[in-house]
């Protein structure tokens, strides 16, 4: 059994370059990567073959209100021709900002909403969930019921939010045992860190039996 928990995808201002994206994973991993790809500062995937599963995790961070609607336009068709180009053969997983709200119930959405969200839902989480309907998508950290420390994602001194989300296809919601936050005072930014944890079976080769014959 593999446990895909040690990995992590990371967000942060650059000083005078804007938002920065990021991965990283430890030395177990390391060897199980095959490709990291970035198409821009807001999206960009990494692959890792673990067994006989191929891994793709995408790392998003969804523009912020205010900016140019070009910006926010590019942002959603560069995610969409990424997720399109991998192959459903592959694990996808995808984490990320998306600066949307998408309530503490489902509202409609039980295909995509597990039902365990938190706050009120806002115009941009009904884009949200919408487009994450469109590919077949849940959304990890609202299928398991969690205490509030368990749920914000975004705290800040006069507000506490879920706006980072952790997604994954329909068919391998079967995979994912766990998905909760890591409630901390010691980060540096905003954003709180959010784990998912991953069980996948791996499939041992059975010995080749031999056949001796017998000397009369």
């Amino acid at each position: 059994m593999w446990a895909v928990s040690n990995f992590g995808i990371l967000g942060g201002w650059g000083a005078g370059t804007g938002y920065k994206i990021g991965m990283l994973d430890d030395n177990d991993l390391r060897e199980l990567v095959v490709e990291v790809r970035r198409v821009n500062d807001r999206v960009m995937t990494i692959k890792l073959v673990v067994g006989s599963f191929t891994l793709s995790i995408i790392n998003a961070y969804a523009s912020q209100a205010g900016l140019d609607e070009e910006v926010k336009r590019r942002f959603w068709e560069d995610l969409d021709v990424m997720v399109r180009g991998i192959p459903h053969t592959e694990k996808l997983f995808i984490g990320g900002d998306f600066n949307g709200h998408i309530g503490a119930t489902s509202g409609g959405y039980d295909d995509v909403h597990g039902g365990f969200g938190f706050g009120d839902t806002n115009k941009g989480g009904m884009s949200l969930l919408d487009f994450f309907r469109v590919f077949d998508w849940v959304i990890a950290n609202s299928s398991f019921p969690k205490k509030r420390e368990h749920l914000v994602t975004f705290r800040s001194s006069v507000a506490e939010t879920q706006i980072d989300y952790v997604l994954c296809r329909k068919s391998d919601r079967g995979l994912c045992t766990d998905c909760k936050v890591i409630p901390s005072e010691n980060l540096l930014t905003l954003h709180r860190l959010m784990v998912m944890d991953l069980e996948i079976t791996r499939k041992r080769r059975k010995r080749a039996m031999y056949s001796q014959h017998r000397i009369k």
